[in-house]
């Protein structure tokens, strides 16, 4: 993080509305060194100069201990969910240790401030050695270009992308309404509010020009009426990029709304700005991931660029499940790939906010993430487990993604192990069957050989042979179903009531379907190894007909 981005820029965008300082500490004017959440369970030193963000901190003996610790390892402040309990404990640990308070507003996430936080961090971050300035603010700084409007125009405003998310907003929120502070905290527009606006035409009228649009108070439940709303769009040439939008009481005289219109100038250059520099951070990091997992020369170098030199690394491979649908349109193939890209980030920013240092990215259609571990290999592959398990718990139902965990790798020739690892617990888990969602190589090390098995017989066009060949062709020619009644009786270790169940006939009808497998097709079922060869050909050949 570079220096500018301490403490007091943080609390000048995000105080007030997120955080309110409860002991404000020695050390509010150092640059912050990273964002880092406080796991008790993972003994991990953070980055000099780090803002601690304690989830799940109540009792005030376990925030002063670590307010403590945290004064020993040079942390700028600690954020503690409000009411923060500062009761003598915590007001002596704070001021013995330098550390600042910071309480976070009730209905904030951990992850909205942690993103939020490290926007502000990141803004300005990308160009030229020295600071850049657009319209004379800072380069990518929306923070500041908010604030700026704000005082032009008189309002609190807030910035905001095409998918009406949150960039940025000015100070003075509370002179807006309790919507204004619902869409901050969430930073996005709520649905129920996007919904009218879609349905009054307000989004169709925004971006089909350059006007003004005004927005008048919109009913908003037990709350009463929304304060109204001026917007207007940000466009960069003919392509509107996003918009911005001021709560007003009183309407806006000519020469603010002239002023706001030439805002949204700016804001489109600020905003070009920040997504070029996204878009070089994302090819730059791609670069480093991709050098430091094939392990060749230029791997050790990636690694301590992306600070991960001389520790254990736990890689994680993320993909949606194979998809069972055959072949897509381009369009939805486009679909897929923008897909991609947004759980990737996504992934990125869920790492990121677990350790300063886990880098990921996104190489082909698959999404990296590269964790430090412990020296102890199982407990770091185990705590990668509960990482991704957590992440795919967060997105939900909105994709359906597993995450393949590969072991640790202890220098940069391991890591290409690990991230060999990592892909063979993935397609494993693409090829469905095992349940799981993430899953180490060990949990799924059988079905990873299956999927290995059947890329090498479908390279080789291997073929149906023996007692299982002559199943399948008398099935083709007779739909006689013994290749599913062997595939059922196999699965249910020679339980004929179970088997008969599974495949929905009667037992006798069972009993007497595998009778005629056995005597046409020849198959001894009480040996092992043709029981074994039978189950392997039916997993591993692509001819055998499925159940």
């Amino acid at each position: 993080m570079n220096a500018h981005g301490g403490l007091v820029r943080v609390l000048h965008n995000l105080g007030a509305t997120l955080l309110d300082v409860v002991h404000a500490g020695a050390r509010d004017t150092e640059g912050i060194g990273g964002v880092v959440i406080h796991d008790p369970v993972e003994d991990s030193t953070p980055p000099q100069y780090a803002l601690v963000l304690g989830v799940g901190l109540r009792e005030p003996d376990g925030i002063a201990r670590l307010l403590g610790d945290l004064g020993r390892r040079h942390a700028v402040a600690l954020v503690v969910r409000a009411p923060v309990p500062l009761d003598a404990r915590v007001a002596a640990a704070a001021e013995a240790s330098g550390v600042g308070v910071l309480g976070l507003a009730p209905g904030a996430s951990w992850v909205q401030i942690s993103a939020m936080i490290r926007a502000v961090l990141a803004e300005g971050d990308v160009g030229t050695d020295g600071p850049e300035t657009l319209g004379g603010t800072l380069s990518g700084d929306l923070f500041a270009v908010a604030n700026a409007i704000a005082a032009l125009i008189d309002a609190p405003v807030t910035i905001e992308d095409r998918h009406w998310r949150v960039l940025a907003f000015s100070g003075r929120q509370h002179e807006a309404d309790a919507s204004r502070a619902e869409t901050i905290l969430g930073r996005h527009v709520p649905e129920r509010f996007s919904r009218e606006l879609i349905a009054r035409g307000v989004f169709r009228d925004l971006y089909g020009g350059n006007r003004l649009v005004r927005i008048p108070p919109l009913r908003d439940g037990a709350e009463g009426v929304t304060v109204p709303r001026v917007a207007v769009a940000v466009r960069a040439g003919d392509e509107a990029i996003g918009s911005i939008w001021a709560a007003v009481r009183e309407p806006l005289s000519p020469e603010r709304c002239l002023a706001l219109r030439d805002a949204a100038k700016i804001v489109a250059l600020h905003m070009l700005r920040l997504r070029a520099g996204a878009d070089v951070e994302r090819r730059l990091r791609a670069d480093l991931v991709s050098t430091a997992l094939e392990g060749r020369a230029g791997a050790r170098e990636a690694l301590s660029r992306l600070g991960l030199v001389g520790r254990p690394v736990v890689v994680l491979a993320l993909a949606p499940r194979d998809d069972a649908g055959g072949r897509r349109s381009p369009g939805a193939d486009a679909d897929a790939t923008t897909e991609r890209e947004h759980l990737a980030d996504a992934f990125a920013m869920h790492l990121g906010a677990v350790h300063p240092h886990c880098a990921a990215s996104l190489l082909g259609d698959t999404a990296y993430g590269l964790v430090p571990a412990q020296q102890d290999g199982d407990a770091g592959e185990e705590r990668a487990v509960r990482i991704a398990t957590d992440f795919l718990d967060r997105v939900g139902s909105r994709t359906d993604a597993v995450i393949g965990v590969g072991p640790a790798g202890q220098d940069a020739g391991g890591l290409a192990h690990a991230r060999s690892g990592a892909d063979r617990a993935l397609r494993a888990l693409r090829a469905g069957g095992t349940g799981r969602r993430v899953a180490r190589l060990a949990d799924v090390q059988v079905e990873a050989l299956l999927c290995e098995l059947r890329d090498l017989v479908a390279a080789r066009g291997d073929e149906l042979t023996g007692p299982i060949a002559k199943l399948a062709a008398y099935d083709e020619r007779r739909g006689a179903h013994l290749i599913e009644t062997l595939r059922a009786w196999l699965d249910a270790f020679g339980d004929v009531g179970t088997a008969a169940s599974a495949v929905h006939v009667h037992p006798n009808t069972f009993r007497y379907r595998l009778g005629r497998l056995t005597e046409i097709g020849g198959i001894d079922l009480d040996s092992p190894e043709v029981r074994f060869a039978a189950m392997l050909q039916l997993r591993v050949l692509p001819q055998a007909p499925s159940a």
